[in-house]
């Protein structure tokens, strides 16, 4: 027997029959060992385990190919019909259901996500209203010392309300560093107890917050049968606009999870970089790429590199190893 649940945060359709979030599981416990499919979204990754704990088979869909199968009107109905229609495929996907220790790890992965957009955004209004009035910084963080000794240093010229709003919006953003340097140091703590994170920081340009969302975000090694495989999931792999016959890639797809793809081409961009100013080592992957191709096509490039080799380093618990390179 199979189950489809739709998921609504107040209420979930259980196989066509509405019940509030304290009934699902006293519904599920009265029901025979089953298969339970579900899109993931919202809150699914607590309800599977928690269905799953009665010894049901809870298999987790993304919604992208849940949509397909929706027909026109959209209803309650319509969309647990989606699920089936798609749960009943032989070639779907499914979404590992992540454990808590791996949901309390991405909450303060991305809260500190959320601080340091937060902080940005910040610094950005108070160089935007300053210049307005002649008092010009250089972006970034680290100037954020240079504003406050410009707003003090103005203080006699600029208007007393800018002074006062400038204040407020400095001590904001001096408030969101010191809450990201707490959440930098518990992701520290929470690295150093773990092997595959300090396994992972061997690869040139990964530090401990990527090192650590791979751990996070990334489903088991063995999902994957192959490197490309979970260079695709995370959308680095290019775009195909085959026909024909005749094969075209295009763009990477960016289809995937974005936050281990973002700090990925972060990380290369900072090696293509260093690469730059001090030389990659001759008759190596990166030495040849860079001299035929544009600084930030090879950046993506050695992003989708870096996950391949990620992706063998987690499913081999080995660490970094030097490739070699050619005579």
């Amino acid at each position: 027997m199979v189950l489809f649940i739709d998921d609504h945060w107040d209420v979930y359709g259980v196989d066509g029959v509405d019940a509030l979030p304290g009934q699902v599981l006293s519904f599920f416990a009265e029901r025979p060992v089953c298969t339970v499919a579900m899109e993931a979204c919202a809150s699914a990754h607590y309800w599977a385990r928690a269905i799953g704990e009665f010894g049901h088979t809870v298999k987790l869909i993304p919604p992208a190919y849940v949509k397909p199968f929706v027909k026109r009107q959209k209803s309650d109905a319509t969309d647990a019909e989606a699920i089936a229609e798609a749960a009943a495929r032989a070639t779907i996907r499914f979404v590992a259901v992540r454990t808590e220790a791996q949901q309390a790890s991405a909450m303060v992965y991305r809260t500190r996500d959320l601080f340091v957009r937060q902080r940005t955004q910040a610094i950005n209004a108070l160089r935007g209203h300053l210049a307005e009035f002649g008092v010009v910084a250089p972006t970034g963080v680290a100037h954020v010392g240079l504003l406050t000794a410009l707003i003090e240093g103005e203080e006699d010229v600029l208007p007393d309300a800018v002074v006062e709003l400038a204040r407020v919006l400095l001590a904001q953003i001096d408030d969101l560093s010191t809450r990201i340097d707490t959440l930098d140091k518990e992701i520290r703590e929470r690295a150093a107890q773990d092997e595959a994170v300090a396994r992972l920081m061997t690869m040139p340009g990964i530090g401990v917050i990527t090192a650590t969302a791979l751990v996070t975000f990334a489903p088991a090694p063995e999902v994957f049968a192959k490197g490309r495989d979970f260079a695709a999931w995370l959308g680095l792999t290019p775009r195909q606009h085959s026909t024909g016959g005749r094969e075209r890639l295009g763009r990477i797809t960016r289809m995937g999870q974005r936050d281990i793809r973002r700090l990925l081409i972060t990380g290369a961009v900072a090696v293509v970089r260093w690469a730059a100013r001090k030389g990659a080592p001759e008759g190596s992957w990166l030495a040849r790429m860079m001299a035929k191709k544009p600084r930030m096509l090879v950046a993506v490039a050695l992003a989708n590199r870096m996950a391949r080799m990620a992706w063998a380093m987690m499913s081999k618990n080995e660490s970094y190893r030097v490739p070699a390179t050619v005579a």
